[in-house]
């Protein structure tokens, strides 16, 4: 592939730049029960959540507090929430994997801005990144939540010299949000957690590698 035509390179952190989808599914584990959530109700909030990959906390509990603890959502409950699950993916991923190669695919594609759209929580992504030392390569910036990927994808698409563009990732909102502005995608399949992931790509001939290594 040649990737010297793309303008702009789009990563997803979880599972793309970072080994740390499985760890987010304890972070969200922990987190209900903290809150107060039994084993079971616990469980269903990381089954949502592994079902929504790459979407907003905020929306997944809303729903975890709506329809699994059948609470009113409130201002407070969600700040708990979130504020507990920052706290448990700090802790959890100051030790997880970078994918390797990073360094070297930046270098081979100087010309390319890069940046991050994340379903993580942009403050929490912007700490982590600075404490492993790979912020700098993202000269295009780091977005998370509360901002959806949908909503930070058309933001960049009113500036200019944002077009053409490579999106890695490795969730189906991934691949819904390249599909939905026509951008051009590889799916990232070493550390997934979607189970179906190559049938899915292959139904939408999408190109797959194992990691990001793989295109230096």
């Amino acid at each position: 592939m040649d990737l010297s035509k793309y303008q702009t390179i789009i990563f997803d952190c979880d599972g793309v730049i970072l080994n740390s989808n499985f760890q987010k599914i304890e972070a969200y584990r922990n987190t209900a029960i903290t809150y107060g959530a039994s084993k079971i109700q616990a469980d269903e909030l990381v089954a949502h959540h592994v079902e929504l990959t790459g979407i907003s906390r905020h929306i997944k509990f809303k729903h975890f507090l709506k329809e699994i603890m059948h609470e009113e959502v409130t201002a407070s409950s969600m700040r708990t929430l979130v504020n507990n699950l920052n706290e448990e993916v700090i802790n959890l991923l100051k030790d997880c994997e970078v994918a390797s190669g990073i360094g070297r695919l930046k270098i081979q594609t100087q010309k390319s801005t890069w940046m991050v759209a994340s379903g993580g929580d942009q403050n929490e992504l912007r700490f982590l990144f600075k404490e492993k030392k790979i912020a700098s390569y993202f000269d295009g910036g780091i977005y998370g939540s509360p901002a959806s990927k949908y909503e930070i994808v058309e933001s960049k698409l009113k500036q200019k010299n944002f077009l053409p563009v490579l999106f890695l990732g490795d969730s189906l909102y991934d691949i819904q949000t390249a599909q939905k502005y026509n951008l051009d995608f590889i799916f990232v399949y070493g550390w997934t957690d979607l189970k179906d992931w190559k049938k899915i790509c292959d139904e939408n001939k999408l190109t797959y590698i194992e990691k990001i290594e793989d295109l230096v």
